[in-house]
């Protein structure tokens, strides 16, 4: 494979990766497990319990698992053809699909400003209606 279609490969197949880990580490609906692995991973008795119940938390803890079975799945490597370019493509993947996940935290943080800004507007311009109705009064 070409240099170039693996670097095509390797920001495409990031894309799934950095989705899977955001949704099972972000989105409502693993709340509940995930919930689960946090109390886990806090009151665990054991520190080998403690750690594996805080890697289902942690989207850089598991997009390294998620990435391991993508490579499994794709047989994807990077720049050599041996053991070796698994484990560039293991890290590689891993820290494209990181980049990929903190672009999508910044820009939901920046819609949840927005939202509360204009939230706060409305409430204040509801309040100001209040008060100019109640001074004609």
């Amino acid at each position: 494979m070409s240099i170039t279609l693996q670097l095509f490969w390797l920001f495409v197949l990031a894309i799934p990766v950095a989705c899977v880990a955001w949704t099972v580490t972000h989105e409502e609906v693993f709340r509940e497990p995930r919930e689960y692995c946090i109390k886990h991973s806090k009151t665990g008795k054991y520190i080998l319990k403690r750690k594996f119940f805080y890697l289902f938390t942690c989207e850089y803890c598991f997009s390294h698992y998620v990435t391991l079975f993508f490579i499994a799945f794709t047989d994807f490597h990077l720049l050599l053809e041996d053991w070796r370019g698994y484990i560039i493509a293991g890290f590689a993947l891993v820290w494209i699909a990181n980049t990929y996940m903190s672009l999508m935290a910044y820009l939901r943080q920046g819609i949840k400003k927005e939202k509360t800004e204009i939230e706060l507007m409305a409430e204040q311009k509801i309040v100001a209606e209040q008060k100019e109705k109640l001074q004609r009064q």
